[in-house]
């Protein structure tokens, strides 16, 4: 029981949960829009992203995060957590053109592919949000 607490009371923890479960929105989604929607692929990963990110900003402010520095500025906050994101995208994006258009690699082993990728943006949001959103951004002038 006390290592179940740990965990639930561990905000780095509850972020890395986060992150899986929005990633698994964002590669399904991703799957869904390229295969049964018959979108393309920088369309299928914008709309995976999309939605990850969002799922991503709402799990961390009712999940993960029980006090926020900039909680009365929702706007700003999710800009700046949009904005980490958006790293995430153009890491992505590149990476899956690279696989896709120039490797000629199937797009559903590719995105698997860039996911794992190591120095992924993923690990960025993991040391970066936490701090941006809890108490780091007292160092950012927002007027």
């Amino acid at each position: 029981m006390k290592l179940v607490n740990f965990f639930w009371n561990n905000e780095l923890y509850k972020y890395f949960i986060a992150s899986l479960l929005s990633l698994a929105l964002d590669l399904g989604l991703f799957s869904f829009s390229l295969r049964i929607l018959q979108l393309t692929w920088m369309q299928s990963a914008s709309i995976g992203f999309l939605c990850g990110v969002i799922s991503a900003y709402l799990f961390s402010i009712y999940f993960v995060f029980s006090t926020r520095s900039i909680q009365k500025r929702p706007l700003v906050e999710f800009v700046i957590f949009s904005l980490i994101g958006i790293l995430g995208l153009v890491v992505t994006q590149i990476s899956l053109y690279i696989g896709i258009e120039l490797l000629r690699i199937l797009p559903r082993v590719i995105v698997c592919t860039v996911a794992q990728i190591p120095n992924n943006t993923e690990l960025i949001k993991i040391r970066i949000t936490p701090t941006l959103l809890r108490s780091g951004t007292r160092n950012i002038r927002i007027k």
